[in-house]
């Protein structure tokens, strides 16, 4: 059997959930540090890293605007709490002495660089860990289609999405105990099964660009490294 082949240049997408505790809010400490120390494990391996945080552990738009604030709005809101998420791993990583690099589509100077594409290959030719912040930069669009976007843009060979589950299920395995564990499966069939995987525009995205996505269990010490090494880990979403 032929040896996994490390992957060059990835894109990780987190949840803003993965850094505080399940239920709570903010950015817990021991999760920010396991997480850093995760991603610090990968890119040793020589892979340029890009990643995309969501900002739910502060601001989940649609659960917490109410009526009083419109969805574009709250749409704003949660792109910049994916900047203090980014701010916080930046701050995190830098002190393993991971060099980083925060850049947002929702321009704040002097918190962060302006996304700008060619700047962000730059950062990632000179080893940098390069975190994209503010979402698309606009309302309407989710955090996995921010991810799935930036890994095109950047040339990234696969998309690594870690999640609180160790893959893709039929149904979610919390609620259905017969939920039974994809290996493998296609884009159409992630669209056609409404396995709420990513939202369509981003599998779509990934579809159209072919552009693999790994599903797997951010909790497992040594995930995004075996991930990285294009060991089998997870659900691999691929074209076919």
């Amino acid at each position: 059997m032929a040896a996994a082949k490390t992957y060059a240049r990835v894109l990780l997408k987190l949840s803003g959930e993965s850094l505080c505790g399940e239920g709570e809010r903010g950015v817990r400490p021991e999760a920010l540090s396991s997480i850093v120390a995760e991603i610090k494990t990968a890119v040793q391996q020589g892979v340029q890293m890009g990643v995309v945080v969501g900002g739910g552990n502060i601001w989940r738009g649609q659960q917490d605007r109410g009526e009083a604030i419109g969805r574009v709005t709250a749409d704003y809101m949660g792109m910049l709490a994916t900047l203090m998420n980014a701010l916080a791993l930046q701050d995190a990583l830098e002190k393993l002495g991971v060099p980083t690099r925060v850049q947002s589509a929702v321009e704040i100077n002097k918190l962060s660089e302006p996304y700008i594409r060619r700047r962000a290959i730059r950062h990632l030719e000179k080893g940098r860990v390069v975190i994209f912040a503010g979402g698309t930069g606009n309302p309407y669009f989710t955090t996995d289609t921010a991810a799935a976007l930036r890994a095109v843009e950047i040339e990234a060979e696969v998309l690594l999405k870690a999640t609180k589950v160790d893959g893709v299920y039929t149904a979610d395995p919390k609620k259905d105990k017969t939920a039974k564990k994809f290996d493998r499966l296609t884009f159409m069939e992630s669209i056609q099964r409404r396995l709420k995987v990513m939202d369509a525009t981003a599998l779509t995205l990934c579809l159209e660009n072919r552009l693999p996505v790994v599903v797997f269990d951010l909790a497992v010490a040594g995930n995004i490294a075996r991930a990285v090494a294009g060991k089998k880990v997870g659900t691999l979403i691929a074209t076919e």
